[in-house]
């Protein structure tokens, strides 16, 4: 019981990361490509930074509510497969043993062997087995709706905050180099993060992230320039 609450906690404290930080990257380019296409436009450092918050409140409600809803689906999907998956064991306990089984010695072993080991994990907990065999999930690992949707909440406009602020206090001639130098860097530790997070490949992950970023800020900023007064 002790190791199965360890599991959920890790299970929602990753969770809880991913939201953080893919919350704080989608914050720092959705407003870097707002300001630096704004800036494309104007020089008023209002108007700039305008249309900065105003991005800020929208992506801040916008990421919250999607990772709420995300989570949530997630949720309902898997307690339907748990109580299908309840309801089969119940009614055709021998063919969900002779699913399992099978799936066990497809990875090798003999059939005796398999037979075995679906005893002893299906006499341990039958519906977890089943399920994490079927479906691929683990029912113990539980992750929180609310908690990702306020970890987007705080890291979408945290992320927001270095774009909108190198674009509004640097100074004039250098505002613009200096906001995609800072959004670079930036972008490099949420991208480590995440592959870190995600046990893939980081200089991918940050290349990947990198070039996702100066292609939104180059974007914005050619669409800014074609309304310039």
């Amino acid at each position: 019981m002790q190791k199965a609450k360890k599991n959920r906690s890790l299970a929602e404290k990753i969770n809880v990361m991913r939201a953080s930080v893919m919350g704080a990257n989608d914050g720092i380019v959705s407003v870097a490509g707002i300001v630096i296409g704004v800036a494309g436009a104007t020089n008023s450092n209002y108007a700039i930074f305008l249309a900065g918050i105003a991005g800020m409140l929208a992506g801040t409600i916008s990421m919250a509510m999607g990772e709420w809803v995300s989570v949530s689906t997630q949720r309902d999907t898997e307690r339907m497969a748990i109580a299908k998956e309840s309801a089969k064991l119940d009614k055709n306990y021998d063919e969900e043993f002779e699913f399992i089984k099978n799936k066990y010695q497809a990875t090798g072993i003999t059939e005796e062997l398999a037979v075995k080991a679906t005893n002893e994990m299906m006499a341990g907990d039958a519906i977890d087995t089943a399920v994490r065999e079927r479906y691929g999930f683990n029912p113990k690992e539980k992750t929180s709706a609310i908690a990702a949707a306020l970890a987007s909440m705080i890291s979408f406009p945290t992320g927001s905050l270095l774009p909108l602020l190198s674009i509004t206090l640097f100074p004039e001639n250098i505002k613009l180099i200096s906001t995609v130098i800072a959004v670079v860097i930036a972008l490099v530790v949420t991208g480590y993060t995440a592959a870190a997070l995600g046990n893939a490949n980081k200089l991918k992950a940050v290349i990947r992230n990198v070039v996702s970023g100066l292609l939104t800020m180059v974007v914005t900023y050619g669409i800014g320039l074609l309304f310039a007064h």
